[in-house]
């Protein structure tokens, strides 16, 4: 059986811990992935040098093998802070108001991609299958055919993709996509995002485009698009779940929430996951229901991220200062409305934090998937189980559709499901629950890692 070499930007291994959502499950997910198949994980260590040598630090760690480089402080600033997350990022995002269009940057992620194929050739064999992770490696595919290299190459977008109308504005555009092009198949979270990829090859590029099977035909080259949702890891959150440090942090929640209500948020601390809109719209909720104060308490659980792109720090900024609005206008000497915790914890006490809260919000302006949405589903109880109110903008929303779903643009439209949430009686919340956890337990990470796999290996071969 072909081996698996897996490329990200990072490597994560596995060591049974969460962040926010889906970094734990996702890298369980393809550890998993390379130890049935035999392999290697390669991508930046995360530190800085002096330049870009790609020398190679190969590591084994519990069956599984990683090839890492360090990058030069430069091509840090220029391919992650700068393109990657200054300009794609947003882009993606469908936030062009944050987009930044300079052409060092985006000459610094081509230099880098080249830096990743150059150094990753001479470890992957010629009947490996190669697969290639999110949007810092667009054109990687292309970087490594020109190395020589005729494996089955795939590409998944952990991110949306925007509509042809937006994505025109990105400079050079059409080269980007054309390197997409070069890998065997290409994997979008929805059939949203898969859809918009597909109109902008058909009508932007002239390609011929198969939509029922995603076959895209292009100067003689075949490549498939597909839609592949991603899931949880079912059985490892059930595990966690169950751990004394899950227990502990329950009882905590519980303990410090006092028969109040509690709804939680946990979501990496960036524009995209709507944090401001979201403390509006709580806010509303309070405008119109003060009475409702001693009723519900708001724990925003948000790890800094990127803190050295600029937008980050002002989004931080916004969010301390909307928070401290509302807790001194509704606070009491024994109540504070909202709690806003800005760091990290493990899967297992978010397991636990999650099971004891009662209302789950997760109100993305936009995202690929957003799996804390799942993980909030894993872990509620059968006979009693929480509500999720979840942004109709997220991927997630096109399978959790007994979700309450919102506008999450609308104070109005969220104090409204707050207030649904807070008065659903047990039986709808016990119906809505079955629906959704029946798909979140069903269509698992290890099932989205084998079906992209399976479909890499056939369509290759096509």
């Amino acid at each position: 059986m072909s081996r698996l070499v897996i490329i990200s930007n990072r490597v994560a291994v596995a060591k049974g811990r969460g962040a926010a959502g889906a970094q734990g499950g996702l890298a369980g997910a393809l550890n998993s992935a390379l130890k049935k198949f035999g392999g290697v994980w390669f991508g930046w260590s995360g530190q800085e040098a002096d330049e870009t040598t790609g020398h190679i630090q190969l590591h084994t760690n519990d069956g599984v093998t990683t090839a890492t480089i360090d990058l030069s402080h430069h091509d840090v600033e220029e391919y992650y802070n700068g393109y990657a997350n200054s300009t794609l990022w947003p882009l993606f995002h469908y936030r062009i108001d944050l987009t930044e269009y300079e052409n060092e940057t985006g000459r610094g992620y081509e230099r880098v991609n080249e830096a990743f194929a150059q150094s990753v050739s001479p470890l992957i064999d010629p009947d490996d299958l190669v697969w290639v992770h999110d949007y810092h490696l667009l054109p990687l595919g292309e970087r490594l055919r020109s190395k020589g290299l005729k494996n089955r190459i795939g590409f998944f977008l952990h991110t949306p993709w925007p509509p042809a109308r937006l994505f025109v504005s990105l400079p050079y555009h059409e080269r980007l996509v054309r390197t997409m092009l070069e890998y065997d198949l290409i994997g979008f979270q929805t059939d949203e995002w898969l859809g918009s990829f597909l109109h902008y090859c058909e009508k932007e590029l002239g390609a011929e485009v198969d939509e029922a099977t995603g076959r895209i035909s292009f100067e003689g080259r075949t490549t498939y698009a597909r839609a592949y949702p991603i899931g949880v890891d079912w059985d490892h959150i059930q595990a966690q779940a169950k751990l004394p440090e899950a227990r502990q942090a329950a009882q905590r929640m519980l303990s410090s929430t006092r028969h109040r209500t509690a709804m939680i948020g946990v979501d990496r601390l960036d524009y995209s996951k709507g944090l401001p809109e979201r403390i509006d719209g709580i806010s509303r909720f309070f405008d119109q229901n003060p009475d409702r104060v001693r009723d519900l308490v708001f724990i925003q659980i948000a790890p800094p991220s990127r803190e050295d792109v600029d937008s980050y720090q002002k989004i931080r900024a916004e969010l301390e200062q909307k928070t401290g609005q509302i807790n001194g206008a509704r606070s009491e000497v024994d109540i504070v409305p909202i709690r806003y915790v800005n760091k990290g914890h493990s899967l297992a006490e978010l397991c636990g934090f999650y099971s004891t809260a009662k209302i789950g919000l997760v109100t993305p302006l936009r995202d690929g998937m957003n799996l804390v949405a799942k993980e909030y589903v894993a872990v509620q109880d059968p006979e009693d189980p929480g509500v999720l109110i979840l942004s109709q903008f997220a991927g997630a929303a096109h399978q959790l559709k007994d979700a309450v779903l919102v506008n999450p643009h609308s104070p109005d439209n969220l104090a409204r499901a707050i207030r649904l949430a807070l008065d659903m009686p047990l039986e709808e919340r016990k119906r809505r629950y079955q629906s959704m956890v029946k798909s979140v337990r069903e269509e698992d990470i290890h099932g989205w890692t084998d079906n992209f796999v399976g479909d890499l290996r056939s369509v290759g071969a096509d």
